[in-house]
C-alpha cells in the first residue's frame, strides 16, 4: 500500500507543474519571451502616440491663450506686473508698445508716443509745451513763440505760432526751431492766451518743467491738477537725477530719442504725456493719497 502510494504521487504532481508553466507563459516568462517583448514594444508605441497627442493638445491650448497685440493699450501698467498677471507674451507686447524692447530703434518715435486710431478730441488730461525765443539786450529773457497741446493719446489738438510782443534778439533756432517767418505772421498773444486758458480749464495739465511754459503765457493752473514729469519723484529716482531733462527721461524710460536736433513742441508734449500715461495709475493714486492726508490734518 505504501509503495503504491509512492508510485502514484509523481503522476499527480505533473498536472500541477504543467499548470504553473502555463501561468508563467501567460505572464511572459523566458519560455515565452518573444510574446512578452512584442507586447512591451506595442505598449511603448501606444504610449508614444499618446504623448504626441498630449503635446499637440497642450500646444494648441497655449496658442489659444496668447494675447493679441491689437487688443491692448498698455497705459500706466508696468510690464513686470503684466508678466506676473498674464504671462511673458503679454509683457512682450507691453514692452514693444512702450518702446522697451530690443530693436526699438526701428520704430519711429511717433509710434511710441502716439496711440494709433484713438480719439483726436479733448480728454480729461492734456499735455502742453511751448517754444520760446529770446528778448532783451542779450536775448536772455524769454517770450512764447509757439504753443502745442496734445490729448491723452498724443494727438495734437492745438498748435499755433505766436506773434512776438517784443523785439526778438535771439531766435534760439538751434534749440527752439523758431525762425522769423514762423512768428512774424503768428497769432496775436492775447488770442492764444485765451484759447489755451479755455482748453486747460478744469483739466489735468501734463508737461515738463511746466512752470516755464505757464510763466511765458502769463497763466496759472491749480497745483493739484499739474503733472510735471520733471518734478515727479519716482522718475527722478529711476534716472538718479534731481532735475532730469525730458530727453533723459525718454531715453531711460521709453527708450526713444527726442530733441536730437531742433526741438518740436508737439513732440515734447507727446513725450511728456506718454511718460504720464506710463505711470498714470500710480501717479494719480499718489495725488489722491496726498490730498486725503491733507484733509485729515485739517
Amino acid at each position: 500500500m505504501d509503495s503504491g502510494s509512492a508510485k502514484d504521487s509523481p503522476p499527480s504532481a505533473k498536472p500541477k507543474s504543467k499548470k504553473v508553466a502555463m501561468d508563467k507563459n501567460v505572464n511572459g516568462t523566458k519560455s515565452d519571451g518573444k510574446s512578452f517583448k512584442e507586447k512591451k514594444k506595442n505598449g511603448n508605441i501606444l504610449k508614444e502616440k499618446d504623448d504626441i497627442k498630449h503635446k499637440r493638445r497642450k500646444a494648441e491650448e497655449h496658442a489659444e491663450q496668447q494675447p493679441k497685440e491689437a487688443e491692448i493699450w498698455f497705459d500706466d501698467v508696468d510690464p513686470k506686473d503684466i508678466e506676473a498677471a498674464i504671462g511673458p507674451e503679454a509683457a512682450k507686447i507691453a514692452r514693444r508698445n512702450l518702446g522697451l524692447e530690443t530693436g526699438q530703434s526701428k520704430q519711429s518715435v511717433e509710434q511710441v508716443l502716439v496711440k494709433e486710431k484713438a480719439s483726436e478730441g479733448l480728454t480729461r488730461a492734456v499735455a502742453m509745451d511751448c517754444e520760446m525765443v529770446g528778448v532783451g539786450p542779450k536775448g536772455e529773457d524769454s517770450i512764447v513763440a509757439r504753443v502745442s497741446i496734445v490729448n491723452q493719446f498724443g494727438k495734437c489738438i492745438y498748435d499755433k505760432y505766436v506773434k512776438p510782443t517784443e523785439e526778438v534778439t535771439d531766435y534760439r533756432t538751434a534749440v527752439s526751431g523758431i525762425r522769423p517767418e514762423n512768428i512774424n505772421t503768428g497769432e496775436d498773444f492775447k488770442t492764444v492766451q485765451k484759447e489755451v486758458a479755455d482748453i486747460l480749464n478744469g483739466r489735468i495739465l501734463v508737461g515738463h518743467a511746466l512752470r516755464n511754459d505757464l510763466k511765458v503765457l502769463f497763466l496759472d493752473h491749480p497745483q493739484k491738477k499739474i503733472r510735471d514729469t520733471q518734478r515727479y519723484k519716482p522718475f527722478r529716482q529711476r534716472v538718479k537725477n534731481a532735475r532730469p531733462s525730458l530727453k533723459l527721461l525718454c531715453e531711460r524710460l521709453l527708450n526713444v530719442q527726442v530733441q536730437t536736433s531742433e526741438h518740436c513742441s508737439i513732440q515734447d508734449a507727446q513725450a511728456a504725456m506718454r511718460l504720464y500715461t506710463l505711470e498714470k495709475k500710480k501717479w494719480e493714486a499718489a495725488v489722491k493719497n496726498k490730498s486725503n492726508n491733507k484733509n485729515c490734518k485739517t
